[in-house]
């Protein structure tokens, strides 16, 4: 077991134990951490397009920890990246477009983040996460639905977890206004943006 961070007055406000330098009464707490298993999980997005069809796309490159508390959820939390540039539409010319300046300018915004303020239980295995994502320099919150599959032992010895959760952006918050008018009506690209997480952490 290591020492981690804990939760001081939120789930964003935690500071390593070791800090001494604060009148928040101070509790040492042993626990485990939890990291992403990348290779098992995956950000995906959908959007429509022409207002008829929709286009789906993922990031290749995930990170992030987690902190898991089952018997008290609103102790639970999570903090998440994707480099900005791994962005998979399986098509190379909209890919490229999709890093420049018209939507998500990777070369100043390199990551995509996110971080919990928030986790309630809902129930059974239904949670609702909140929390702020920074999308090109912009942060706004956002909310999530998820579900919390339980943890497992793995062939290795291991412990693991899993969990899914599902929201939606307008793309127009973030500063994503790029788009075409259509001669039948309408727009080339949708402004809802429609978010799917599947993750597997590893416990450390």
């Amino acid at each position: 077991m290591t020492k981690v961070r804990r939760w001081c007055y939120n789930l964003n406000d935690y500071k390593s134990t070791t800090d001494r330098g604060t009148s928040v009464k101070e509790e040492e707490t042993y626990t485990m951490a939890w990291e992403i298993d990348a290779a098992h999980s995956q950000a995906t997005f959908a959007v429509k397009h022409m207002m008829i069809s929709t286009v789906k796309g993922h990031f290749n490159v995930l990170r992030g920890q987690l902190h898991i508390d089952e018997q008290n959820p609103d102790n639970s939390w999570i903090e998440a990246e994707v480099d900005a540039a791994s962005i998979d539409t399986r098509d190379e010319n909209r890919d490229n477009h999709l890093r420049t300046g018209d939507f998500l300018e990777v070369e100043k915004y390199p990551t995509i983040n996110f971080k919990s303020t928030k986790v309630e239980h809902i129930d059974g295995d239904e949670y609702k996460v909140l929390g702020n994502l920074t999308l090109r320099g912009v942060t706004r919150e956002v909310i999530f639905k998820a579900e919390y599959s339980g943890q497992g032992k793995d062939p290795w010895g291991g412990t693991r977890a899993g969990l899914s959760a599902k929201g939606k952006i307008d793309r127009r918050d973030f500063g994503l206004t790029f788009n075409t008018a259509l001669e039948t009506g309408g727009v080339l690209v949708g402004e809802e943006v429609k978010i799917e997480i599947d993750l597997e952490a590893v416990q450390k």
